[in-house]
């Protein structure tokens, strides 16, 4: 079996070496600017020089937020309580002089109780909450969880309330089982109980960002426990098209699997759906060219049925085995013995997030969850 490696830097990489240039010369020069109305005695050369040291140029994107964190905190009171005040009002500062919110590169200002606060509960509660009507604590308040555990959680559940939408959306998102890009919290992993009453306070909230924040804490659960998920399904089921909506959103993992339970009840069968004339039109492609298939799709039943269409991709191993990735086509309603043809492409173009191999494939056509068809096909040099 031959072997493809492509020595790519990966997404993260790149995507940290682009972003990093956020905190650029003229981000710190307004920064300064700014500062300098709110903190006493603050020395604007100073604070540059301290910045930009000679191994500013090679820091990705978190080092540079942390390093920043670090020097904003040589020009705060010594005194925590009395810092936590002082960034109150450098935020006041920063919105009068025209920083918006929810800049990835003002993290930088929840990094700082992250870093500094989190044996203060009481101050950094109080920060954490301020601080994140500017900028998402998201990330800061992992720490916290970890070392207050439900005493953490039950504070959450009050933000949950608020009356602000982004402290609520921080409630659910910074209580993630499985945060993208940030720690996870293994206790939430093997019981997430402690966050379900978040979740229930935000199933109807009014802004789709937080609302989206909770399909996203679901999916997290469902991915260790899925019976959790489908209990919640059934629980929020026609409460609002929201909320509805959330749960689809929050159901996304589980349906990919294939999960009967989850199947069930968005009333996903397979037993009356025929597919036919599955082609692969490229029983042979090279590395950069696309694998192209088709097939009929035919709703069986003299009524109309939701029918949710997906493919897999088995892909070759460097050990020979293969490993399976879902795609979705998508999901319709069809007519009464309503036939449609699908054709579809899949790029084996070189990607910096996946290692082609060579040698045989195998694709499948899925139909609610239900395999229904397989056929092989290979990728040469």
């Amino acid at each position: 079996m031959l072997y493809f490696c492509v020595k790519h830097p990966t997404i993260q990489q790149l995507m940290s070496s682009l972003l990093k240039d956020l905190y650029s010369p003229d981000l710190y020069n307004r920064l300064a600017d700014s500062f300098s109305k709110t903190i006493p005695s603050f020395d604007k050369q100073k604070f540059l020089s301290f910045i930009f040291t000679d191994a500013f140029q090679n820091m990705e994107l978190k080092e540079r937020m942390r390093h920043t964190s670090r020097i904003l905190h040589e020009f705060l009171p010594a005194d925590y309580a009395e810092a936590v005040n002082l960034i109150e009002k450098i935020i006041t500062g920063l919105r009068k002089d025209g920083f918006g919110e929810q800049r990835l590169e003002y993290m930088f200002l929840s990094d700082y109780i992250e870093v500094y606060g989190l044996n203060d509960f009481d101050n950094s509660i109080k920060a954490l909450e301020f601080i994140t009507q500017f900028i998402s604590c998201e990330f800061a308040v992992r720490p916290f969880i970890l070392k207050y555990g439900n005493k953490m959680i039950s504070q959450m559940e009050i933000w949950s309330k608020h009356t602000n939408y982004h402290v609520r959306r921080f409630a659910s998102e910074g209580s993630r089982p499985r945060l993208p890009w940030a720690m996870a919290i293994p206790d939430l992993k093997k019981d997430p109980t402690p966050i379900l009453p978040i979740l229930e306070n935000l199933q109807n909230d009014p802004s789709e960002y937080v609302r989206r924040s909770v399909a996203n804490s679901l999916n997290d659960i469902a991915k260790d426990h899925p019976q959790v998920v489908i209990d919640t399904a059934k629980r929020w089921k026609g409460s609002s098209k929201e909320t509805d909506a959330i749960i689809k959103h929050g159901s996304r993992t589980l349906l990919k699997q294939g999960h009967t339970d989850i199947l069930k009840h968005y009333g996903l069968v397979s037993d009356k759906v025929e597919i036919t004339d599955f082609q692969i039109l490229t029983p042979k492609i090279q590395i950069g060219e696309s694998l192209e298939f088709s097939f009929l799709v035919t709703n069986q039943q003299n009524e109309k049925q939701t029918i949710r269409l997906e493919y897999a991709v088995y892909y070759q191993k460097a050990n020979a085995q293969l490993a399976k990735k879902v795609f979705k086509i998508s999901e319709r309603t069809f007519q009464p013995q309503e036939i449609i043809l699908i054709k579809r492409k899949q790029s084996f173009r070189l990607i910096t997030t996946r290692k082609f191999y060579l040698g045989a494939h195998k694709l499948s056509i899925i139909v609610n969850g239900d395999e229904k068809v397989t056929a092989s096909f290979e990728l040469i040099n």
